[in-house]
């Protein structure tokens, strides 16, 4: 069974740091693309970044060259290092495969970021 499980998000200061971590249990690691989502409050469920099993990445306009995607394949975590971060970067996140499938949601991880 296929378990996704996001953390590392909290609140930070417009311009700080913060490193999610999507802990993958299942078979899906290693063969299927990996990606981040967030959305905000009444909002949709954008999509953010998306690293392939050959580790090609490719990143939202929003967050090009701020965040940084990345996997440790022994320990099947996926990690989001997101720097500069801006007010508008505040949202829930997820990850999921690419495409997403609705059944891999987890209960994702809040990211506030303070002006």
């Amino acid at each position: 069974q296929v378990q996704l499980v996001e953390s590392g998000g909290g609140l930070v200061q417009a311009g700080g740091s913060l490193r999610l971590s999507c802990a993958a249990s299942g078979s899906i690691f290693s063969i299927n693309a990996m990606g981040w989502y967030r959305q905000v409050p009444g909002g949709q469920r954008e999509w953010v970044v998306t690293l392939t099993s050959g580790g090609s990445t490719n990143y939202a306009d929003a967050v090009k060259g701020r965040f940084t995607i990345s996997k440790d394949n022994a320990t099947k975590v996926v990690y989001l290092q997101k720097n500069s971060l801006k007010p508008e970067d505040t949202a829930v996140y997820y990850c999921n495969l690419v495409p997403r499938l609705n059944r891999y949601w987890g209960q994702g991880t809040q990211v506030t970021v303070s002006s």
